[in-house]
């Protein structure tokens, strides 16, 4: 009986264990979407981004092939028009570079904190089979102690023991 208890408890148990690493697993890829879908949205917006600023840039060369002959004055001008875009795409540059360090740290962190939970998950399930398993191998032992020592009981003291046979009387005549 106690076995069937025990072999209930551990069924209980693997399946509990098998449903945690399920849940982990859901929650991993929950993560992974979440980051993909970020990196996509950051990839469509460098997107757009392009999109804007390659035809500008195109229009100011035509712009600057219009004019630059005509007006000397012009070109002055132009020139600093020129550095200012370039310094403010070296701006956007730099911003987006702060996108995707911030990015990498923030998936750097849920990875850290995701590694954090799974880790305190996995002792927490050794320390609960752990707690488990001693106590219940120690009561199997008293309970196969107690077994034996009501069937000594019972049998009671009844003088040496006589050996069984170990073959039956039909085995005479064979021969392996």
């Amino acid at each position: 009986m106690a076995n069937v208890n025990t072999e209930t408890l551990l069924i209980w148990f693997v399946g509990l264990t098998g449903f945690a690493v399920l849940l982990q697993a859901v929650v991993l890829l929950a993560l992974a979407l979440a980051v993909r879908k970020t990196a996509k949205t950051i990839q469509s917006e460098m997107e757009e981004l392009r999109g804007v600023v390659v035809p500008v840039a195109t229009e100011l060369r035509e712009f600057l092939g219009r004019v630059a002959p005509k007006l000397e004055a012009a070109t002055t001008d132009l020139a600093d028009i020129v550095r200012g875009l370039k310094l403010q795409s070296a701006e956007m540059q730099a911003s987006a570079m702060e996108i995707l360090e911030r990015t990498r740290r923030q998936t750097s962190r849920i990875d850290t904190m995701v590694t954090g939970v799974l880790d305190t998950v996995d002792r927490a399930s050794a320390v609960l089979t752990d707690a488990i398993n001693v106590p219940l191998r120690q009561i199997s032992g008293m309970a196969a102690f107690a077994r034996a020592a009501l069937e000594a009981l019972r049998s009671g003291v009844r003088g040496p023991r006589q050996q069984q046979p170990t073959h039956s009387a039909a085995d005479k005549d064979m021969f392996v």
